[in-house]
């Protein structure tokens, strides 16, 4: 089928006259006798080219004109114009025209005019399609530099926490040698220092204050002992027990200790725990310190109240442990440094609950991450393999 072309001139003979030569030459053609009603055909029929006489009654040509390529500017207007003056030729050729035809016009001419104006159009929309094409390539360029970029930059980071965590896993390992030597060095000294205020105890019986002295020796003694205990903790493994646990029985049992003071403080316990998840291979007690040290760290930060929220899933690898409360949450440049050994915003805290964290879920191949905003609470997100 060749193009449609609809032929708009208020001259009857003009119409049947043209309509019949462009049908001999195998064009679709269509005829309205004046622009207004042309709207509509042109809407609907989509024609390529419109053959539109200058001097029409109600609208005339040049209106029409500006209306067609306004509103279908796929559609080519050649004009019909009795008028030959450059200046009519130059105001069609502005408006849109893509050529005029005088009045009368030869048979031949009109068809190798027409065909012309077709050859151009085609060639013109071929030259638009292309440059959507190259624009829809371009965006999607953009589109996959952004991905690049954000894959890049995940990619990054995920080095960054690996980098760091390796770094911590070293600091660790020094801790672990260092501690060894220091814990027994300096027990032996705390030792004498507890015996002998023992004995000087014992022999104060009848004077309290300074028995009262001797008394806060031996604390202050029991506190140093057991902060060296949670510094050998860090760094090196207590005596093990491998068995088959469930993850929800050792939350439940860790959870225990921590309802009354959650019910001092004000805190609501919120709890999902799917009881059918699957096993691990795991020492109780050791990973109960993970989930007592989160606890400990929650309620710490929500000594007026808030939530905790303790949630247990799984999926056909790892089991997923969500510890999240709603205190005070923590500064953005503390999050890298929360998991070092010694590193604590608490006035009296040692830094070690955190890196035992840290050390257990890494010795079960686990993985642990955390989301904090200041102000609106801390998450930690731990993921273990099911046996």
């Amino acid at each position: 089928m060749r193009e449609k072309i609809l032929i708009v001139d208020d001259e009857r003979m003009i119409l049947e006259l043209t309509s019949m030569v462009l049908s001999s030459r195998g064009f679709d053609v269509s005829i309205v006798d004046n622009a207004f009603d042309s709207y509509n055909l042109i809407e609907s029929e989509q024609p390529a080219l419109v053959l539109l006489d200058y001097m029409m009654p109600k609208v005339n040509g040049l209106e029409a004109l500006k209306e067609i390529r306004e509103r279908f500017p796929e559609t080519y207007v050649i004009m019909f114009t009795g008028k030959g003056s450059e200046e009519v030729a130059v105001e069609l050729m502005k408006a849109g025209a893509a050529d005029y035809i005088l009045k009368p016009f030869i048979n031949a001419k009109l068809v190798e005019r027409i065909e012309n104006v077709l050859r151009i159009r085609s060639i013109e929309l071929r030259n638009k399609e292309l440059v959507q094409e190259q624009e829809r390539l371009l965006d999607e360029i953009e589109r996959w530099n952004r991905e690049l970029e954000e894959r890049v930059e995940l990619k990054t980071k995920e080095l960054e926490r690996a980098h760091h965590e390796i770094l911590l896993t070293e600091k660790l390992a020094a801790l672990g040698h260092l501690s060894a030597g220091m814990v027994h060095e300096i027990r032996n000294p705390l030792n004498s220092i507890s015996l002998f205020a023992q004995v000087i105890r014992a022999g104060l019986e009848n004077e309290p204050e300074m028995k009262s002295y001797s008394e806060k020796i031996i604390t202050e003694v029991e506190r140093i002992d057991a902060i060296l205990v949670k510094l050998l903790s860090t760094s090196k493994r207590s005596p093990f027990q491998l068995r088959t646990i469930h993850i929800d029985d050792v939350i439940e049992k860790n959870l225990q200790p921590f309802l009354e003071q959650m019910q001092a403080q004000g805190v609501t316990l919120q709890k999902h725990l799917l009881k059918s998840t699957p096993s691990i291979l795991a020492d109780a007690d050791e990973l109960g310190q993970v989930f007592s040290n989160l606890f400990s760290n929650a309620l710490f930060e929500m000594k007026q109240g808030g939530t905790l929220s303790v949630t247990l899933t799984h999926d056909n690898k790892e089991a997923l442990v969500t510890v999240a409360d709603t205190g005070g949450g923590i500064p953005e440049d503390h999050l890298n440094e929360i998991f070092d050994p010694f590193f604590t915003t608490k006035e009296r805290g040692t830094g070690f609950g955190l890196s035992v964290v840290l050390r257990i879920v890494k010795t079960y191949a686990g993985r642990i991450n955390v989301k904090s905003e200041e102000g609106s609470g801390t998450t930690f997100q731990i993921w273990l393999p099911l046996a």
